[in-house]
């Protein structure tokens, strides 16, 4: 399928299996086919279809917005994921306002749309993509997507989970062991999608990387503030990161030594 960007996207499915994350405000998606009558039509939206892409992606609470023709080019198949109602509501507005609300009324629509909770589960091989992306966006750069992919090449990330929806990523923590005296792991990155932040996301995903951590010790580099509410705490330790904002959740010896696995080693 040629999307209207320009560019061909696999068909996004979502994952059927993992654990749900409740948001007090679901989600929105909408799926379904804009039907063209005629050539005349067709062409009408293949003229202002990149504009409307372009401008919907950029609204504050759009996290998904593509829109290809199918086999039938009178036929264009779209998929889109909103934060909240109002978001989806908010996007509504624009569009009625916009030159392809205004031009595109006679093309027909049949759309679904529906609400959506997002779900937790282990790190794929398909993700990898998509968790650079994520990490990217949600960092303003590479340094933490190239650390993941270095943990994950040398076999240093056991527990790599992700927040998804619909298809699209939404959160990501990792954890990857620690050389210490006692079985432990360094927490990092944990990354939110920026649209997402604030929804409950990052606190979800702590909460399941400590339970599947066990009696193990982990450490992070975070702001005091807001770990501090999942346990974590100042800590001395011989490291490398040693100061203010080295925390740890669990037990290991004050001053004893602790060494991050060789990613960190090579940012």
């Amino acid at each position: 399928m040629s999307c209207a960007c320009g560019h061909h996207h696999a068909p996004r499915t979502g994952c059927t299996n993992g654990q749900p994350v409740a948001l007090s405000s679901p989600m929105i998606a909408l799926s379904g086919r804009l039907i063209c009558a005629d050539m005349a039509q067709m062409m009408l939206a293949m003229d202002l279809l990149p504009e409307h892409v372009r401008l919907s992606r950029a609204e504050p609470g759009c996290l998904r917005f593509d829109i290809g023709q199918d086999d039938d080019p009178l036929i264009w198949s779209l998929s889109e994921l909103f934060t909240d109602a109002a978001a989806f509501q908010a996007h509504r507005d624009r569009n009625a306002a916009s030159v392809w609300g205004r031009e595109s009324r006679d093309l027909r629509r049949d759309f679904n749309r529906r609400e959506v909770q997002p779900v937790m589960r282990a790190e794929i091989a398909a993700d990898a993509d998509a968790i650079d992306d994520l990490l990217t966006q949600a960092f303003d750069g590479p340094s933490e997507a190239q650390l993941v992919r270095g943990l994950r090449a040398d076999g240093d990330l056991p527990i790599s989970l992700v927040v998804e929806a619909e298809g699209t990523l939404l959160g990501h923590i990792a954890l990857s062991p620690l050389r210490a005296e006692r079985p432990a792991y360094a927490l990092a990155p944990l990354a939110v999608h920026p649209k997402m932040q604030g929804r409950g996301l990052g606190g979800a995903l702590i909460r399941a990387a400590v339970a599947q951590a066990g009696d193990a010790a982990i450490v992070l580099l975070g702001d005091p503030a807001y770990y501090a509410r999942f346990g974590f705490r100042p800590v001395d330790l011989t490291s490398a990161y040693a100061g203010p904002y080295l925390q740890m959740l669990g037990n290991l010896p004050a001053q004893s030594r602790i060494d991050h696995a060789p990613a960190f080693a090579r940012l």
